[in-house]
């Protein structure tokens, strides 16, 4: 089975979202879509139309997370890709390797998600995030059929 319906988002680590939009909006013309203040963990999240998918800026608002020392250590730059699927808990944990923590899930864009626990593969960290079928396929382009369709 093929628990990934289509690409969500490609998220981009930032220090600061306005410096960030003044490239992806400014120079690209991406508008923004949405953007959101999470309190746990303390982030914003911009999203960025990219036609098919979205451009998700991820700027930490707390010095002390993972996120900002990541940033600290790698510099700005791809932080995961997003996938939208039909079960999120069911997918990350699929997705996952042996022996990996237990899922965790979270919300962005008022969707269940959650990142594929354990190591990256070829250094990129997964999520799944809720597939929509009224919101990823009749309003948006891209999206995968259910496997065996």
């Amino acid at each position: 089975m093929r628990p990934i319906r289509r690409l969500d988002h490609v998220a981009v680590a930032v220090s600061s979202t306005e410096d960030a939009l003044c490239y992806f909006r400014d120079t690209l013309g991406l508008a923004v879509v949405r953007s959101e203040e999470l309190v746990d963990p303390h982030v914003r999240l911009t999203y960025l139309d990219a036609g098919n998918a979205y451009v998700q800026l991820v700027e930490p608002l707390d010095s002390t997370l993972e996120l900002a020392q990541w940033i600290a250590e790698n510099g700005e730059g791809l932080h995961h890709l997003c996938f939208g699927v039909d079960d999120v808990p069911a997918a990350a944990a699929g997705l996952a390797a042996a022996g990996a923590p237990d899922v965790s899930l979270a919300s962005g864009r008022g969707r269940v998600s959650a990142f594929v626990p354990g190591p990256t593969s070829h250094g990129v960290r997964v999520e799944c995030t809720e597939f929509r079928v009224d919101e990823d396929v009749e309003t948006v382009a891209g999206w995968l059929p259910p496997a065996g369709s």
